[in-house]
């Protein structure tokens, strides 16, 4: 017979949000024994973000314990002790493969059996891999991915044993711009491969892009544009050797790291709870359509108040806010208290380089470009607006300060009217800052 173990609280995933749940449980009051995290990760819940920035540095890498939940955000860092001392079971290396809501059960790979009452889904998102496209040769050595900490000890030791090689990074987004920069700081010989006209294309106007591109540029990183990988050459090892592209071109390398997006895992409960926009429908306390089930973070669409729309957001911020108002929700439920509902303004950074921006609201409408955008700058700071029916509904700073990027924020939730688009050109911040 399968070990059966039942709780109160269930959390499934042991993610930024994850990390955040359990905090804001308890924070809120959790009887030892009423609440598991189940993870199918070997350590404690972290701040992922550090896996594509710090933890690659070539000097003095950050490493866990020190990058544990909460300490992004400012917060408490939660060692695996901290989850025994509030009496929270942190149940690792645990893949559930089948989940009933009906019968409120979960099963592992290993036949373990977890039933509930309450279940937070917080299974965040796997990586698209090459292969699943079978794309040729992709599962050559050395052709990486970044998701967990382990894919960043793999990518460690490659960047430790191709010391001074040739690394091609296939993606033009986050984790291309990001890994690109941290493999340059590293002594790589470094070639980025994207198909679209310019980097970033879900956020970046081609203005924006213009000065990341021309910065990366004059740091060493070739940029190609235009072009897919369609496949791989390895050596007798199985190593990759080199890229080959869609435009007829090859580029050696000893390292491939691929950053094409992500999905979200919302598979173990296809056809039992409400889709939509291609991840689970919750509401604005991010309950789903199944009484007593929440969803947050990358899988959760939810309704986004400011915009009166439904949305889903794949970020760490929405993941640490989503996690913590979804369990303030259900536990003022259970005692009849009111919880103020979810009101979320998007929110995006990055840092690579000496560089670091932060975006806030929405990129749609016209977009106006203020600052010093100049990649040869010796401190380049230059924003963009977004303009929509006459109001700002969107901000993007570049090399702010944290007065300068509280402003962008403030713009972007207040939504102000604009009678002039070439007088905000020019007043640029000052604009934010009077908001």
């Amino acid at each position: 017979m399968a070990s059966e173990k039942h709780f109160k609280y269930i959390v499934l995933g042991g993610g930024v949000s994850g990390g955040y749940a359990a905090r804001e449980f308890a924070k809120q009051g959790v009887q030892p024994g009423e609440l598991a995290i189940i993870s199918k990760e070997a350590v404690a819940p972290y701040e992922r973000p550090a896996l594509s920035k710090a933890y690659l540095f070539p000097q003095n890498p950050a490493r866990i314990p020190g990058f544990h939940v909460c300490v992004g955000s400012g917060g408490e860092r939660l060692l695996p002790e901290w989850y025994s001392e509030k009496g929270i079971e942190l149940i690792l290396s645990t893949e559930i493969v089948k989940a009933d809501l009906a019968s409120k059960t979960l099963t592992s790979a290993a036949g373990a059996i977890f039933t509930y009452e309450i279940l937070l889904i917080a299974t965040g998102s796997s990586v698209i891999k090459l292969s699943d496209f079978g794309t040729q040769g992709a599962d050559s050595n050395n052709i990486l991915y970044l998701r967990e900490v382990d894919d960043a000890d793999k990518l460690y030791a490659a960047i430790q044993a191709k010391k001074g090689g040739k690394a091609v990074v296939v993606g033009g987004g986050y984790i291309g711009l990001e890994l690109s920069a941290v493999l340059k700081m590293n002594n790589l010989d470094v070639t980025m491969v994207f198909p679209e006209p310019w980097c970033m294309p879900r956020l970046f106007t081609a203005d924006i892009a213009a000065f990341y591109e021309s910065y990366y540029t004059n740091k060493g990183v070739k940029i190609v544009k235009g072009t897919v990988a369609v496949g791989f050459d390895a050596d007798a090892n199985g190593d990759v050797t080199s890229v080959k592209l869609k435009d007829g071109s090859m580029l050696e390398a000893d390292i491939v790291v691929v950053g094409v997006g992500g999905r979200p895992l919302t598979t173990l409960f296809k056809g039992q709870v409400a889709e939509e926009k291609g991840g689970i429908k919750t509401d604005a306390s991010f309950e789903t359509s199944v009484p007593g089930v929440y969803a947050v973070g990358d899988v959760a669409t939810f309704p986004m108040k400011i915009y009166n729309d439904v949305r889903r957001v794949e970020h760490v911020d929405h993941s640490r806010k989503s996690a913590e108002q979804a369990v303030k929700a259900l536990k003022g439920k259970e005692s009849g208290e009111a919880v103020p509902e979810y009101d979320y303004l998007p929110y995006f950074y990055s840092r690579s380089f000496d560089l670091s921006w932060q975006f806030y609201g929405d990129n749609v409408g016209e977009a106006v470009l203020f600052g010093d955008s100049d990649p040869s700058s010796a401190k380049p700071k230059f924003g963009s607006y977004w303009i929509k029916d006459g109001k700002v509904v969107g901000a993007f700073l570049e090399g702010g300060s944290a007065d300068e990027n509280g402003a962008i924020a403030k713009v972007a939730r207040a939504q102000p009217a604009v009678a002039n688009v070439e007088e905000l050109k020019k007043e640029g911040l000052l604009f934010a800052s009077k908001i």
